[in-house]
This record gives C-alpha cells, sequence and structure tokens, in this order.
C-alpha cells in the first residue's frame, strides 16, 4: 500500500522477536552455483522472518512472471502480522538488466518495511546500481571453493542443511568418489543425510555403503574384464557407466583413482608380508574380496602406481578443459588393457 509521494505507510506492529536487528532493506546473493545460493538464501529468511510470519511476509517472485512495478507494490504493501515484507527475486539477472533505471530509483528510497532480497550469478562492481547497494544494502558474495576448501565446505553445508556432522575423512571420500562439483557433492549430501536417518553423524560407513560401492563395483568390473583380456567388453561397460549417469563425468576418475589406491595400499602391505585378514581390515575393503585380490595378484605395485599416475595426469586435463572424462579415462582402460608402463 503506497501513498502519495511513491513511500509507504510504515506498520506498528513490530515484534521484539530476534529479526527485529535486521538494518540492510536490500541484499544481493552472487554465486554460480545455484544449491551454494538456494542454502544462503533460505539462511537469510531465517534471519528476517519468523516461521510463522512466511505465510503473510514472503513474496517469491518469478522474474520471467511478474513485473518490477509488480515487485515494486510488493515491497511497498504494508506487511500484515509481520515486523516486514520480504521480496525475494532468485535468478535476477535478466530482471535488473532489463529493469536498472526504476531499480537504481528504489535503491535511492526503499520502503523501510520492505526488504528485496536479489539472487544473481553476476554482480558487476561499476555500475550505478552497485555503488548504490552498500548504502541501503549488503552484497553477500558466493565463491566456488578451491579443492583444499571443498571439505570443510561440505562439513558446513552438512550441518546447515540437515544439522548432522560430517566427519573430515567422510567428506575426503564423498569428494574422491563424487568429484569437485559443489552441486553434485551438495546433492550427494543430501542422499546421505536421509540414508543416515537419525544418527547425527555422516560418517566413512555410510558414503561407502551409499555411493561408494555402486562406483567402486562398477570400475572394479571394468577392470577385472581387462585382466581377464575381453578389452570390449571393458570398453563396453565404462561406456555404460557414463551414459546411466550424469554426474559419470565427476565421479568416474574419482572412483578409479579410490579403487587404484586400495590396490596400491594393499599390494605394499601384502609386499611387507602382511595378512589378507588384516588388510581387509585396515583398507576396510568391502565387497567381493576373493576377487579384490585375484585383481592385486596379476597387478604389479609398478604397474599400479604409474596407473595411478595416469589418472593423476587426466584428471588434470579435465579440469584444464585439455580433455573430457570418458576419452581420458577409455584411454586409461586401453592403456591398461596394453599392459603398457610409460606415459
Amino acid at each position: 500500500m503506497t501513498n502519495s509521494d511513491g513511500g509507504c505507510y510504515v506498520t506498528e506492529l513490530m515484534s521484539k522477536s530476534k529479526t527485529s536487528t535486521i538494518r540492510e532493506l536490500i541484499f544481493v546473493i552472487v554465486g554460480k552455483e545455484k544449491a551454494s545460493v538456494s542454502l544462503e538464501c533460505e539462511k537469510l529468511l531465517e534471519r528476517l522472518l519468523e516461521p510463522g510470519e512466511r505465510a503473510v511476509g514472503l513474496f517469491n517472485a518469478d522474474p520471467a512472471e511478474v513485473s518490477v512495478s509488480e515487485v515494486m507494490d510488493e515491497l511497498r504493501t504494508a506487511p500484515f502480522l509481520a515486523q516486514r515484507r520480504v521480496v525475494v527475486v532468485k535468478g535476477a539477472d535478466k530482471f535488473i538488466s532489463e529493469n536498472r533505471e526504476l531499480l537504481e530509483k528504489y535503491f535511492d528510497n526503499p520502503c523501510p518495511t520492505g526488504i528485496l532480497v536479489l539472487t544473481v550469478a553476476g554482480w558487476d562492481s561499476r555500475t550505478r546500481l552497485a555503488k548504490k547497494l552498500p548504502k541501503v544494502g549488503k552484497l553477500l558474495s558466493l565463491t566456488q571453493p578451491t579443492s583444499w576448501q571443498l571439505p570443510s565446505r561440505l562439513i558446513k553445508y552438512t550441518a546447515d542443511a540437515h544439522d548432522k556432522n560430517l566427519s573430515e575423512t567422510a567428506a575426503a571420500l564423498l569428494i574422491e568418489l563424487t568429484g569437485e562439483n559443489l552441486a553434485q557433492l551438495y546433492g550427494e549430501v543430501d542422499k546421505l543425510a536421509i540414508f543416515a536417518h537419525s544418527e547425527k553423524a555422516i560418517t566413512s560407513q555410510h558414503v561407502e555403503s551409499l555411493i561408494g560401492h555402486n562406483r567402486i563395483f562398477s570400475v572394479f568390473a571394468v577392470i577385472d574384464s581387462v585382466i581377464a583380456g575381453d578389452v570390449a567388453e571393458a570398453v563396453e561397460r565404462l561406456r555404460s557407466m557414463f551414459a546411466e549417469s550424469k554426474s559419470a563425468e565427476y565421479s568416474v576418475v574419482g572412483a578409479f583413482a579410490f579403487h587404484f589406491r586400495r590396490l596400491f595400499g594393499a599390494r605394499v602391505l601384502l609386499e611387507k608380508g602382511v595378512r589378507p585378514g588384516e588388510i581387509v581390515h585396515r583398507l576396510r575393503i568391502f565387497g567381493d574380496r576373493e576377487s579384490f585380490f585375484a585383481q592385486l595378484r596379476k597387478m604389479s605395485l609398478k604397474q599400479i602406481g604409474v596407473n595411478l599416475q595416469r589418472l593423476a595426469a587426466a584428471d588434470y586435463a579435465i579440469k584444464t578443459g585439455r580433455t573430457r572424462a570418458p576419452v581420458a579415462i577409455e584411454q586409461l582402460v586401453l592403456n591398461l588393457a596394453a599392459g603398457s608402463e610409460t606415459h
């Protein structure tokens, strides 16, 4: 509800709840990973509105369906049974570009009882809109974490989104098996949280049981076919892995590396005279253990080490855009079949 000069009526219904300390009137959340942006937006909404206020105080605006005037009207509508009116526009990049002048005017004089939340993939700090923001609001910038930051990001996401603990070991194993795509990792954490059910902690055992088993089993089958001399079957199995799962582009390299690292560790222990039963316990080998040791007996320590080096090189080439995962892993399988020990 607006008054004659374009302002808005200020409600007298201001609760003394924890949300009353908010001073910013505009928030811009910037990030390319939708899962991260959605989580940050949800956390912000928890600060802005009490749970009972959402039904009357929150308006989710679809930028493809609402006009900028509708968004302004919602912001200027006096809140009812809530201390503020919150309007969220997700994926607002195009919305901002098409309505920049009107938004600049609103940034100059935002309604004191309305809070605008915009989520965008990019935010140019050189624009007038960006320069006006610090005076009336706050920029929340989410960056893609580096490899070494990923475990802590997953641990935090698990706690925030599911109120569960994720151990560092489990986080590292999840990354190893799934890859470094943040959205994919968040999706796997969501599945693990359901899988863990009432347990407060997500452990490596959960990761192995839910995620590792199927992927390691598939990698195991590919290598088994190679060792048996059936290269055609090995390549067919590998191609099926990529065809059956959209996430395989991110996870297959990690699954192969995980399996070869276990082979390497087992071979080292075996050559030191450690008994197979103790190796199974130390390396926590699940699945068909007899077949695992059958593979191990047919590969030397040097062969396993060479393949780990090839995997590292393939991983680097994939991440730098020099090749694609299906091509790199198929080449690895062919090299393994040929018994080559050179790069």
